[in-house]
């Protein structure tokens, strides 16, 4: 009974230790998987983000725009039925791959911007033409409808151009603006569209036609503030002879066109400018991050540079020149001069220091040599007058 129980723990013991083993290697597996998975996603997010990505979409777009062009002429559309067919193909592949593709960079975040979501809605809008032919069939009345939409692809163009969505973003700012001066607009329009049928459309010389009912009063009075055809709608009031026509007419112009036209368009540029300027400050902050980056990374490497060549030179005995030298072998004629923080970093003053101790002891060397000629020079001026003593007293002896 002891041996059975000691096999029957035994047999545990392999088993659990199989089943740790395997465990173990199934998370070292899915671990390296998941590591994979991640730093392959960093590049699907980094290739998003790339300029090659959005030529390539821009140029899609633009392509796809190009052929429903031609394919509304009814000269190409039967000759290129075959070429208008497969580039259709073509381009749905590319959308469905973008689709995918930021879909899988980012599964959350994606939902999260506006412009994806009109992407999405594009996207689904592509499909129509080819799902109600196989539901509603081939002969249903407003296929048509479903293929003029096909138009709205080119808005997605707004996604990769960064100015349009400035343009939009700023729009959307002056929404309430907008709304409100739009709002006194109608509020004037209605003013005026009950006076203009009270004195225009009910007399006996009533003009039916442009103000027998508000309708036909909104739509003339819409033309009067466009100032398109003002002068036929006059003619027409004059021609029945309505004394007041002319005032209501100026009074109704000034107001609509010069006044309320003139500021839509005027809160339109001013808020316009201002997020262009924005635009521009934001782009020029990038290209100064930009490089700073860049000053910062050979900034790095000629610190990490002259760090090396300062440990070369505690290692191996180089002298001062040799470091300077083997220096600049390491520089680049095309880094640009990066001097900011540079003269606070360590290794900028440690070499620093290092100059100006080679250039104390060079000074000090100097000094020395100095002394040495003003010494030799003190003992050659001594020695000049005992030598002129003796010259003279051999010229005496001589004598």
């Amino acid at each position: 009974m002891s041996q059975q129980f000691h096999h029957q723990n035994d047999t545990k013991v392999i088993s659990s230790s199989l089943l740790d083993n395997a465990s173990l290697l199934f998370c070292g597996r899915f671990w390296k998987f998941q590591r994979k998975e991640s730093q392959f996603q960093a590049f699907v997010k980094k290739f998003l983000a790339s300029r090659v990505f959005m030529i390539i979409m821009i140029s899609t777009i633009i392509s796809n725009a190009i052929v429903m062009i031609l394919w509304t002429y009814p000269k190409s559309r039967l000759p290129l039925f075959r070429f208008f067919e497969a580039s259709e193909f073509f381009f749905l592949a590319i959308y469905i791959s973008e689709f995918i593709i930021k879909l899988y960079a980012d599964p959350i975040g994606f939902w999260e911007d506006g412009y994806n979501l009109l992407d999405v809605v594009i996207f689904f809008i592509v499909f129509i033409p080819h799902i109600i032919p196989k539901i509603m069939g081939i002969y249903y009345p407003y296929i048509n409808i479903a293929q003029g939409i096909q138009s709205l692809r080119i808005l997605k163009i707004i996604t990769y151009s960064r100015g349009m969505r400035t343009l939009i973003t700023s729009v959307g700012q002056i929404a309430s603006i907008v709304a409100s001066v739009l709002i006194l607009f109608f509020v004037l329009m209605y003013i005026f569209a009950i006076l203009g049928f009270c004195l225009f459309g009910v007399s006996e010389r009533a003009d039916l036609d442009n103000w027998g009912n508000l309708a036909l009063a909104f739509f003339t009075l819409f033309s009067l503030a466009t100032v398109d055809g003002w002068t036929d709608l006059q003619e027409q009031l004059d021609a029945r002879n309505f004394l007041l026509s002319r005032v209501f007419t100026i009074i109704f112009i000034l107001l609509a066109s010069f006044v309320f036209l003139s500021m839509f368009v005027g809160v339109m540029i001013i808020h316009t400018e201002n997020s262009m300027k924005k635009f521009e400050r934001e782009l020029t902050l990038e290209r100064h991050t930009i490089l700073m980056e860049e000053k910062q990374a050979i900034l790095k490497r000629q610190q990490e540079e002259v760090s090396q060549l300062m440990q070369t030179q505690k290692n191996v005995d180089y002298s001062f020149a040799e470091l300077v030298e083997n220096f600049k072998k390491t520089l680049q004629h095309t880094d640009p001069m990066v001097l900011d923080d540079f003269g606070t970093s360590l290794p900028f003053i440690d070499v620093y220091l290092s100059t100006l101790d080679n250039q104390d002891a060079t000074i000090s060397k100097l000094q020395e040599l100095y002394y040495e000629m003003v010494h030799v020079l003190r003992l050659m001026l001594e020695d000049l007058p005992q030598k002129e003593q003796s010259q003279s007293s051999e010229k005496v002896d001589d004598k």
